[in-house]
Formats: C-alpha cells, structure tokens, sequence
C-alpha cells in the first residue's frame, strides 16, 4: 500500500511549521515522515540576484523540484531518503545529513510546493494555510531576528521586494487548487482536528 502524501503550502509566515508540528504531535513517529522542501533548495550561487545584486531566494527556479520529486517518490515506495540539511546560507554552520524514514503518512510542505504540476499530482491531500499579510511580516520578522539573527533591515527588504511579490505571483494563485484552505489568523485547532481526522479515516480503509 502506497503512503499518503499531503502537502501543506502558503506564504511565508503562514503558520505552516507550526500546523505541521502539531499535527505530528498528534501522530507515532512511525506513523509519518515529514519532508521539507526548504531543503532542495539550490547552493546560493545559483540563485538570481536583483537590481541590487541581493540574491532572491523567493523564486521558484531556486528550487530542485527534480530532486524532491525522487526523494519524494523513494519515501513513497519504501525506501529510506538521506539529504544534506539546509543551513539558510549560513557559512558558519555544517549541514547535517538528515534520514528520511518511509511512513504510511508522508508530510510534505514548502513555499512552492504545489508550483511544479508532476509534484503536485502526487498529492493526495493539499492543504493552504492564509493568513493576513500584516501577521505573515510580523511572524517573519520574529523568525528571522531571533531564529536567524538576520539585521530587521534586510528582512523589511526581503519582504517587500522578494517575499511578497513571489507570494502574489507563485503561491497565491495556488489557492484555488488546494483542497483545505485554513485561516490561520488567530488559531487552527478546528482545522487540525478535521485533518487529523481525515488521516484517521484513511489509514483505516
């Protein structure tokens, strides 16, 4: 029996980390493998720059959807994935290489992860979590000030010129194909319970 897939997608500072850590707080280790997409992201030479020569890392070409697509498909057949941990360009910090286990329940979230159509058809649930621009830049700032240590300046700039015109262009029209869309402006309990229960209902069929 082939696991089941379901993806969770937004913009950043949506609440997808959060939501996915509660829901695999609900689950056995054993009983699902979460996989990121942050991690098939290309070396930071390959990325485009801006007018500014600041390199954009809100694109989709940025993104090895080849590789995720075989790691992803190997998790699905059974097979143990191993992957090189990405440290956000940090030069001072070596990657770790991070063991995938195969799991009935695989979780999958990412920025773009419904941007590539032969991913996407993968799926068997899509999940979009919205939340209002005004939260997304505060959960942003927060995130990377304190998690990152990026200076608040380069944050503001990040948003405004990468983060959120790729939101309007790439993810948001995204929307309209996801089966769950979830308003993370407050809180998600109601809408973890119902995907809690959904992975209930197919694990018992």
């Amino acid at each position: 029996m082939k696991s089941l897939i379901i993806a969770v997608g937004g913009g950043s500072g949506s609440g997808k980390t959060t939501f996915l850590k509660a829901l695999r707080e609900k689950c056995s280790k054993k009983e699902l493998t979460v996989l990121s997409m942050d991690h098939y992201y290309f070396p930071v030479e390959e990325h485009q720059t801006d007018e500014n020569g600041i390199h954009n890392f809100d694109l989709p070409e940025g993104v090895d959807f080849r590789a995720f697509k075989r790691d992803l498909l190997a998790l699905q057949s059974g097979k143990r994935v191993e992957k090189a941990e990405y440290v956000f360009n940090n030069p001072e910090k070596v990657p770790d290489i991070l063991v995938f286990e195969p799991a009935p329940i695989i979780l999958v979230e990412g920025i773009f992860v419904f941007h590539d159509a032969s991913v996407r058809d993968l799926f068997d649930l899509k999940i979009f979590l919205h939340a209002r621009d005004n939260l997304k830049i505060i959960r942003r700032i927060k995130r990377d000030r304190i998690e990152r240590n990026y200076p608040l300046d380069d944050v503001l700039y990040r948003y405004e010129h990468h983060v959120y015109p790729a939101y309007e262009r790439y993810i948001a029209p995204y929307m309209e194909l996801a089966d769950v869309v979830i308003n993370n402006n407050t809180h998600f309990e109601r809408a973890l319970e119902m995907v809690y229960g959904y992975i209930n209902w197919k694990s018992s069929r």
